[in-house]
């Protein structure tokens, strides 16, 4: 068999599991199949790279190994020969140097209200200018985006859109800030890069909403431009992360402390599926952590799964399950705790944690009353965690 005919290994030890009825594998089991795949996983993804054309340049973070190169980029750690592409499908070994072919050419664009991020904390009201390229780092079985995060950038329709034009057209629509989403922005990292140094030029916020599965360095390049961030924690168990999302745990963790540690404004959303991540006693566990680590003064987002990609014989997340998840963080002692994906729920808006009162109510994505002044609940003047202004 072609090296263009293999099934990448990640792909292969996925359906494997799957293949035996969904049962999640001990966590040594799968740390090795992990730890076995992840330099090489990615030799069968061969480009023609003798043009990588406009849209393309010289990727910040790697090392060369001889005629191979290995990016340093995040936790894959992905090591290519020439031609290869890494499990993102957007960097590409050509000629012993690493090259990102998403740079200037997102796959959509959009004008979306910073709610829908989620980010319930961060500027309310405010549109956000949201682009994504193709690709992502994980292979999440219930990506939403799976037409678009699946492929690699010479797969999907793109538009011509350097930095420079991201921010002109922010600017154009009257937004405050360029969202960096849909996909998984650490796949286009230097143009994201080069995107908010451009805008925190222009005083333009820049907002990351990301599986956070990236490593310390260029998350704390990144962050020197960063405003706010949503953190995708999508599980708290090491098997699942494995298996449902072809990831691990800590990196996710260290950047949640990382982002903590440079002042980024932080919100968490953790998505409650069936039968997968709906285990009560782990939630138990993570919402103790984010207390313990500090991390309690941000928003948590409990979101409603809805069938999707390779998980659509599971049924929709039950309200009942969410609002259970968000009784435990309570206890646990997270401030302000949301529920997604249940439009007109009382959990979508924001209750101040000392009077209890409702001072922010919201319908969808959009604030019908906002009852925070100078960052205070107008109540008890309560000081409200967040970036008001």
């Amino acid at each position: 068999m072609s090296d263009s005919k293999k099934i990448p290994k990640r792909e292969f030890i996925k359906k494997g599991l799957l293949g035996i009825g969904g049962v999640i594998a001990g966590t040594y089991g799968i740390k090795s199949l992990w730890a076995n795949t992840t330099n090489d996983m990615l030799n069968s993804n061969i480009f023609d790279s003798d043009d990588l054309g406009k849209f393309s340049k010289e990727a910040s973070w790697y090392s060369v190994r001889g005629t191979n190169v290995k990016c340093e980029l995040c936790p894959n750690g992905c090591l290519l020969k020439p031609g290869n592409s890494g499990a993102c499908r957007t960097r590409i070994n050509k000629d012993g140097k690493l090259y990102t072919i998403a740079y200037g050419n997102p796959c959509t664009t959009n004008i979306d209200p910073i709610e829908k991020k989620p980010l319930f904390h961060f500027k309310p009201s405010t549109k956000a200018y949201s682009i994504a390229t193709a690709g992502c780092n994980l292979a999440c079985l219930n990506c939403q985006n799976w037409d678009i995060s699946q492929k690699s950038p010479k797969e999907v329709r793109t538009y011509d859109q350097m930095p420079a034009k991201v921010v002109e057209e922010t600017l154009k629509n009257k937004c405050d800030s360029i969202a960096y989403t849909y996909t998984e922005p650490i796949s286009f990292y230097e143009y994201m890069f080069d995107t908010a140094k451009l805008a925190h030029d222009k005083g333009i916020k820049n907002v990351f909403i990301s599986n956070g599965y990236i490593n310390e360095k260029p998350l704390r390049s990144l962050a020197k431009y960063l405003d706010a961030a949503n953190i995708n924690l999508k599980s708290f168990k090491e098997e699942i992360y494995n298996t449902l999302n072809s990831g691990s745990l800590q990196p996710i963790l260290d950047t949640l402390l990382t982002l903590k540690e440079e002042k980024v404004w932080l919100e968490i959303t953790n998505l409650v599926i069936p039968s997968w991540t709906d285990d009560m006693d782990m939630i138990k566990k993570m919402c103790e952590w984010l207390v313990k680590n500090n991390l309690h003064e941000y928003p948590l987002h409990f979101s409603k799964f809805v069938p999707l990609y390779k998980l659509t014989h599971l049924p929709v997340t039950p309200v009942s399950t969410l609002e259970k998840a968000r009784k435990i963080a309570m206890d646990a002692g997270i401030k302000y705790i949301y529920i997604g994906n249940v439009p007109g729920h009382e959990a979508e808006n924001t209750f101040c944690p000392k009077c209890k009162k409702m001072i922010i109510e919201r319908k969808g994505f959009y604030i019908l009353n906002n009852h925070i002044k100078d960052n205070k609940c107008e109540y008890c003047s309560e000081k409200i965690s967040g970036v008001w202004k």
